[in-house]
């Protein structure tokens, strides 16, 4: 019996839909695992477990030494900025002066040809159509400027000779940013975390993979858990004591420090780059085909 032959024929001008599903055209989706997403207890910035954890207003964990080098980049790159800005104004300042003089120049030259020339100069019709502004003998003499402008032609086919447009420098902006939020960031406003560790006997047995629980209900944190800490202490719990005791009591259940409800700090989970975020842990691919080759060409990866 004769095999199926939409499946098998392979000489026509276009794919067919199994030829197409067989080779992943279409939209690819794909659960992210564990692998891919940035633990609760990793750095920022290099992705790494936390030495001396800072976190910003917004709830972003970061190395102590990763963000202030971070800080400092920001504001050497800001400073190298506003000495390119100042520069550029500065010439522009002095160009605008040669231009207002060279202008003066040109009218004084202008006045003193009329008044003292041999021919006196006509209208502004006989001025424009005679680019030196005088008839006769004195027509065939080049101005000053002229010359100038003769010496310092550009030539589109020299290379060496091609006008170059200037690149205009913004003014920069003045603030520092988070890494990871992109909003404003100063140091003053980042706070040091303190993550209660384990210590239990089954704990101790594996020194190498530390964990973390909340001081008050004595849960592991994951990932999958909402994490608040306390920017007054520094001190982490679960959403769930958050809510029951600390926004009540406005107190800290392991120092006793009084807080308030703008010291609540949501920690962020996920990261960047190949990382994760939040909730939707789902990454999309968009694959093509390439006409008449039978390849799959794929665009870039996008997180959704």
């Amino acid at each position: 019996m004769p095999q199926r032959h939409s499946k098998n024929n392979n000489d026509l001008a276009f794919f067919t839909y199994d030829e197409k599903r067989k080779l992943g055209y279409g939209t690819q989706k794909e659960r992210l695992g564990k692998d891919s997403i940035k633990p609760f207890d990793a750095c920022s910035l290099c992705l790494k477990s936390l030495i001396d954890p800072m976190s910003c207003q917004k709830g972003h964990l970061f190395c102590k030494e990763c963000i202030l080098e971070c800080l400092l980049s920001q504001k050497k790159d800001i400073q190298r900025r506003l000495v390119a800005h100042s520069a550029q104004q500065k010439q522009e300042k002095e160009e605008e002066e040669e231009k207002l003089m060279l202008q003066r120049a040109k009218e004084l030259d202008a006045f003193d040809q009329q008044n003292h020339g041999a021919v006196p100069q006509y209208s502004d019709r006989n001025y424009n159509r005679d680019k030196n502004g005088f008839h006769g003998a004195n027509s065939v003499k080049v101005t000053s400027y002229e010359e100038e402008a003769l010496r310092t032609m550009k030539a589109f086919w020299l290379p060496s000779a091609t006008p170059e447009a200037s690149v205009k420098v913004e003014a920069p902006s003045t603030s520092t940013i988070c890494p990871e939020g992109k909003e404003n960031l100063k140091l003053k406003t980042l706070f040091p975390v303190q993550f209660t560790e384990d210590t239990s006997e089954q704990k101790k047995s594996n020194a190498l993979d530390r964990s973390y629980i909340c001081p008050s209900c004595k849960t592991t944190l994951t990932n999958t858990m909402s994490l608040v800490a306390l920017s007054s202490c520094g001190h982490v719990f679960c959403k769930k004591c958050s809510d029951r005791f600390m926004a009540v009591d406005k107190v800290c259940l392991v120092c006793n420090k009084a807080c308030k409800e703008r010291h609540l700090v949501n920690l962020k989970k996920g990261g960047t780059g190949f990382a994760g975020h939040d909730d939707n842990l789902e990454a999309k691919d968009f694959k093509h085909l390439g006409s008449g080759s039978g390849l799959g060409l794929v665009r870039p990866a996008m997180k959704t």
